[in-house]
């Protein structure tokens, strides 16, 4: 007998709320990081440094997340692990100089990464017991969340409101509405006798594979969310409330594209949306780099936020339908996507200390045209196969 359509939508609509969620904490952070860059006095460089921290801390918690998954169930790892995550902007607020905010970040990314990998994996259980495909939708909330969460950064700075007095409220809020959220997802529990995850593995090879598709699309992401605003300041002379915007239009394209993006995967399959993706993006960092004021660099923000928006779903999906454990084929996937946004800080912040912000976003733009040619692993990677099947699913009404 199918599962009934009634507690599938109402766990789809508690996973696209976990998923708006954590993608509030990271719009509020990004949001904020000018303001933490001149509330600390960092140069470019130092500022580049903490924010590889989020990054590393992601990539060495992520396969803790099948661990913990497999011990108490997908509903409670949830509830703890997006918990953690709200709770974490509050430490960078309070770093009193760059040591103790590179400690605070690298905290910050292993609870983004954790609670990314447990609801990347209920989302693919409910794309699975639905028999269509959900997971580029679930992240369009993702990125409407760090829309709505951005827009309030943007306020917060016109208004002179400091980092304190302004991450330590949202970190309260998101968590009190995370929890709301998490009471509604699927609780999956493994087999008595399913062994456990390892603590530590290597990323299979099917995640390579896919990974480094997603590798590309998480470098421009990384380096949209984290410069962005600094972008706009720095080389386009923006006031602060106009920077932060910058941050905003990223998120918002990005959220309508991927809000869109299960339509186009099914029109286009996963190849020719990443290859139409990674040339829209690329038009926006030409855009970018040529930029002399707000008026050509906030579109070309953003045509990379469309640009790129279906790559990373479309990893995790076929990451999460690759295996038995989409726990840890999605932590496999993720910890090489991840790496991108480990070095993206670094090689932004460093490149723009040595000669300028511009030639990093020049950079940023050749990366997203290697979409264009590296699309096809998604054809021969774990889940073309899976994505297939599920677009025949969706044209035959199933």
């Amino acid at each position: 007998m199918p599962p009934s359509p009634r507690p599938l939508r109402r766990a789809r609509a508690g996973t696209a709320a976990v998923f708006a969620v954590h993608g509030a904490v990271a719009g509020t952070f990004a949001s904020r990081i000018p303001a933490l860059q001149a509330q600390l006095h960092l140069s470019a460089g130092q500022l580049g440094l903490a924010l590889v921290m989020p990054a590393l801390g992601a990539s060495l918690a992520m396969p803790l997340a099948g661990r913990i998954t497999h011990r108490l169930g997908s509903k409670a790892a949830l509830r703890l692990l997006l918990a953690f995550w709200c709770l974490s902007l509050v430490p960078p607020a309070l770093a009193p100089g760059l040591p103790w905010l590179c400690l605070a970040l690298a905290v910050y990314g292993a609870a983004a990464g954790t609670a990314d990998v447990t609801m990347n994996a209920i989302g693919v259980e409910v794309e699975r017991r639905m028999g269509r495909a959900i997971m580029s939708g679930l992240h369009g909330m993702w990125s409407f969340g760090g829309l709505i969460a951005a827009a309030g950064g943007a306020l917060a700075a016109r208004q002179h409101l400091g980092p304190r007095a302004h991450l330590l409220p949202a970190a309260l809020v998101l968590l009190l509405v995370g929890q709301q959220a998490c009471s509604r997802v699927l609780d999956v529990r493994p087999e008595p006798e399913a062994e456990a995850p390892p603590r530590f593995s290597l990323p299979p090879r099917s995640a390579l594979v896919i990974g480094l598709v997603g590798f590309c699309a998480v470098f421009a992401e990384g380096a949209g969310m984290d410069w962005s605003g600094v972008y706009l300041r720095d080389v386009t002379h923006a006031a602060p409330g106009t920077a932060a915007m910058a941050y905003t239009a990223f998120a918002c394209t990005m959220a309508a594209a991927r809000l869109a993006g299960d339509a186009a995967v099914r029109r286009l399959g996963p190849v020719r949306a990443v290859r139409t993706g990674g040339a829209v993006a690329a038009a926006g960092g030409v855009l970018v780099v040529a930029a002399t004021g707000p008026a050509l660099a906030i579109p070309g923000f953003a045509l990379i936020g469309i640009g790129i928006a279906v790559v990373v779903p479309l990893a995790f999906a076929a990451a999460g339908h690759a295996g038995p454990n989409p726990s840890q084929a999605i932590a496999g996937v993720a910890t090489v996507t991840y790496t991108s946004g480990l070095v993206a800080p670094a090689i932004v912040g460093g490149v723009a200390q040595g000669s300028s912000l511009r030639v990093s976003f020049a950079l940023v733009t050749a990366l997203v045209m290697v979409l264009v040619a590296a699309a096809g692993a998604l054809r021969s990677g774990a889940g073309a196969a899976d994505a297939d099947r599920l677009r025949a699913q969706e044209r035959a009404g199933v």
